[in-house]
């Protein structure tokens, strides 16, 4: 009945669906686990008539102009930019720290002081990381980077990854950007929005091929098992193309143990004001126990009337029912261990890994887009 299976309607899976459908027409079986397609990206109205993205807020950015062609296939597009504050003390700072975010801290005269010495040391415009600053032999300019460690950094990634200060690897800071700007958008990428109808309106209209059909509320190892050289479906051997895009330990039950990642709760609460935050995310970032608040409506730009915020809650990923797990936490030892499954794999000819839980990385919507385009091209054949 089917030439392709894909395990997982998220962003992964649904592209590639789309793809082996239309492109090579093959019937392709799309099998997910959850009770819905759109996977972290699933978003839905909640009880008082407001989009909300259930599983955390998803902002679409890219520089890939096929990966923005391709999606525009299946949406129009709200334009957004995204931009984020952080509550340091009270004071609501842009991130990544700017030239407006250094005013606000050091005032007028001071501020412009440490802006001619940015600007003439880094040239304006330039996103220079906190390491690199730290290591300038200007004591001001090492101030500005310890300022930025201690009050946006530090703290929120004690929160986010579970760690004290000394298991937080110096090289991270090496990622965090102080942008010689007053550019307040978090992101700088050339496309930026959001689903106009919203992110589930636009996987369904990729998944709406005559050629896939859909199984939502199903776990792969129903229908999928292993021989010793051969993938089942129901049983029987299929030779078509598998792409998997779920958790590599979970496909073999957990036999070198569980990859480690770290999940999220979320809490959710409702007002009768239009709008009870400035912009659309607020990082906490030397304070309470959440990492940050987002609130929809200045994303989706929906004008009904209240409003609903989401408190984001890490904590370390346990498999228990209803946790997802949303970041690898990636160190040699862990890696080591998701290499020891895909070798399991190897004996498989027809076995393909696609997206951050099978391939045990973060990715961007737009690079996992892009990966699942990829591997498009190479079985494009047909």
């Amino acid at each position: 009945m089917y030439d392709s299976i894909v395990i997982g309607a998220g962003v992964a899976g649904s592209v590639i669906a789309r793809e082996l459908a239309e492109r090579c027409n093959k019937k392709v079986l799309v099998i997910e686990q959850r009770e819905h397609i759109a996977g972290n990206c699933y978003d839905e109205y909640d009880e008082n008539g407001i989009l909300i993205h259930t599983y955390g807020p998803h902002i679409f950015h890219t520089n890939k102009k096929r990966v923005y062609e391709y999606l525009s296939r299946f949406t129009k597009w709200y334009p957004y930019s995204h931009e984020v504050v952080a509550n340091v003390y009270g004071t609501y700072l842009p991130v990544p720290f700017n030239l407006n975010s250094l005013y606000q801290v050091y005032g007028e005269e001071k501020g412009k002081e440490l802006e001619e010495k940015l600007k003439n040391t880094y040239g304006d415009g330039a996103r220079v990381s906190i390491l690199t600053l730290k290591e300038n032999e200007d004591e001001e300019i090492q101030k500005v980077a310890d300022y930025v460690y201690e009050n946006v950094f530090l703290h929120y990634t004690m929160k986010q990854w579970g760690q004290t200060p000394d298991e937080i690897d110096p090289s991270v800071m090496n990622r965090v950007p102080v942008l010689i700007s007053r550019d307040n958008r978090y992101f700088q990428d050339t496309w930026q929005g959001m689903p106009l109808d919203g992110y589930t309106k636009m996987f369904e209209a990729i998944l709406n091929h005559e050629n896939i059909e859909v199984q939502v509320g199903k776990k792969a190892q129903e229908r999928i098992s292993f021989t010793n050289d051969q993938i089942l479906l129901d049983d029987v051997p299929f030779s078509g193309e598998v792409i998997y895009t779920g958790p590599v330990d979970e496909l073999f039950e957990f036999q070198y143990g569980r990859l480690p990642y770290r999940t999220l709760h979320f809490t959710f609460e409702h007002f009768e004001e239009d709008y009870v935050q400035t912009h659309g995310v607020v990082n906490y970032t030397v304070n309470e126990s959440y990492t940050r608040i987002t609130e929809f409506k200045h994303m989706t730009g929906q004008k009904e009337k209240g409003t609903t915020i989401m408190k984001e809650y890490p904590s370390t990923y346990t498999g228990e029912e209803g946790e997802i797990p949303y970041y690898a936490i990636l160190n040699e030892e862990n890696r080591a261990n998701y290499e020891k499954y895909c070798k399991m794999l190897e004996k498989y000819d027809n076995i393909y890994l696609l997206g951050r839980l099978a391939e045990y990385q973060y990715y961007n919507i737009d690079a996992m887009v892009e990966k699942a385009l990829e591997l498009a091209d190479k079985l494009g054949s047909c």
